[in-house]
């Protein structure tokens, strides 16, 4: 990324000068190292500013696009904050949204969509992987069931992409978003894919300039934080199941050394789950008063870093089936490429340590 903060610093956008055209080679790699990775054609990457104006995009796109079919949008009570406000703002402008409930394990019910499914939905919105629990919904499962209806399947893919094999084809997802922070590339750069044929996914764009990714999405293209995305993606393409064989075992670990002791519940699917993610209710313990005797010594949190600051309990856990009190026991940890069996001994031994004072 370093040279096109500085000497590479064209415009990719420019097309009469060596500087655009250098730029403009490097988002072209770019979009060809994120597209190997989650098995789609460059050309139906647009870049945006991350997963939720992805989302944004997407799903208010669609529904301004196919406005004359119908009105009506399906997801998931246990969506991410970009979805669920993006959805609240559209029911206020005459939308229709049913919100399909989980089970325990935070997964939803495949009878329950088809029963929801209306002749006038025009898009069914279900996250691949849970930010908070790193639930994996049957994505296989829900596309087949679009398609056959001919309704456009989006996903939020955030925590997924990079981290699981995901299929497009296989799974017949339309729209996509993720970011590139979710896989040790930059902050502020994301995309979202659109798939171009059978069928053609085509939000009406949200914002109006020069016509920049296709007309999709206007604006200047962050050739730095696009050129970093591209590379990560490519390393995830490289280890990611040496990454996953590495984080589902220290996760398996860790998990094994609280919930071994009955201190702790998983919470989430035990077998439909993200390897690097672990969502913990620690019985008996307010969350927060744990947590507090951790931040000096590790990073964990008490539920999505795009919520933390609202009060409220995990609408997640909540929907889960969770009483307030027990979300309140909850917190959430996860597992990555650098991350270490001595990093995991350090935290087990500081959570257990924390966990007696506080019994005491």
């Amino acid at each position: 990324m370093l040279p096109f903060f500085s000497k590479d610093f064209g415009n990719a956008a420019s097309h009469t000068h060596a500087h655009g055209w250098y730029g403009a080679e490097a988002v072209k790699q770019a979009r060809e190292q994120i597209a190997e990775l989650i098995g789609s054609e460059p050309g139906e990457i647009v870049f945006t500013s991350g997963a939720t104006e992805s989302d944004n995009l997407a799903i208010k796109g669609i529904f301004s696009r196919f406005a004359a079919r119908g009105n009506h949008i399906l997801t998931c009570s246990t969506e991410h904050r970009a979805v669920l406000d993006t959805c609240a703002h559209l029911e206020r402008m005459g939308g229709e949204v049913t919100y399909l409930p989980v089970d325990s394990a935070g997964r939803i019910s495949i009878a329950d969509l088809e029963q929801e499914l209306r002749p006038s939905t025009v898009l069914v919105c279900i996250m691949y992987a849970n930010n908070e629990t790193g639930v994996i919904q049957p994505l296989e499962e829900i596309g087949r069931i679009c398609r056959a209806r001919h309704i456009l399947l989006m996903s939020d893919a955030t925590q997924a992409v990079g981290k699981i094999p995901v299929d497009l084809n296989r799974d017949r997802i339309d729209l996509m978003a993720f970011s590139a922070h979710k896989i040790y590339g930059p902050k502020g750069i994301g995309a979202l894919y659109l798939r171009r044929k059978g069928p053609r996914a085509d939000p009406e764009p949200q914002m109006d300039g020069g016509g920049h990714e296709g007309g999709f999405r206007s604006g200047t293209l962050n050739v730095p934080g696009i050129v970093g995305f591209g590379k990560a993606c490519q390393i995830c393409r490289e280890f990611m199941e040496e990454d996953r064989a590495h984080t589902l075992g220290l996760r398996d670990f860790f998990e094994s050394g609280l919930t071994g002791t009955a201190l702790a519940r998983i919470n989430g699917s035990p077998t439909h789950r993200l390897p690097q993610a672990s969502n913990l209710e620690f019985q008996g313990i307010e969350g927060s008063r744990l947590l507090s005797r951790l931040t000096a010594d590790l990073s964990a949190s008490l539920g999505s870093a795009c919520t933390s600051a609202r009060p409220e309990p995990s609408h997640v856990l909540k929907a889960m089936g969770r009483s307030d009190s027990q979300v309140r026991s909850c917190l959430r940890f996860s597992f990555g490429r650098t991350t270490t069996r001595e990093e995991v001994d350090f935290a087990l031994d500081r959570i257990l340590s924390a966990i007696r004072d506080l019994r005491a």
